[in-house]
């Protein structure tokens, strides 16, 4: 599998959010992208990748670039709607 097939993979992966296993077969095997990928992460290989990518991406801004984040579109976990929670636990401070 050559690595360009999986990055592909492993960018489609973060992009759909499901796990390894649901990755579809036309990437190749599940376990040799996830494999490769852990191996990149431990190496260092995905931070040299993003620095390359960013490499000269600010020039044209110059050193007082800003990055925009648009909110809008920031969800909350299934759970965290209606939970019920029980009453806060101490944590042994003092209180006033």
């Amino acid at each position: 599998m050559d690595h360009r097939q999986v990055i592909n993979a492993v960018l489609w992966r973060t992009r759909a959010g499901v796990a390894w296993r649901d990755v579809p077969a036309e990437y190749g095997n599940w376990k040799t992208i996830y494999n490769r990928h852990y191996r990149w992460a431990v190496e260092g290989v995905w931070v040299d990748i993003l620095d390359e990518l960013r490499r000269g991406c600010d020039l044209p801004e110059g050193p007082d670039w800003a990055v925009a984040v648009d909110g809008t579109v920031v969800r909350a976990h299934q759970h965290a709607a209606g939970a019920r929670h029980g009453p806060a636990a101490h944590t042994g401070g003092s209180v006033e």
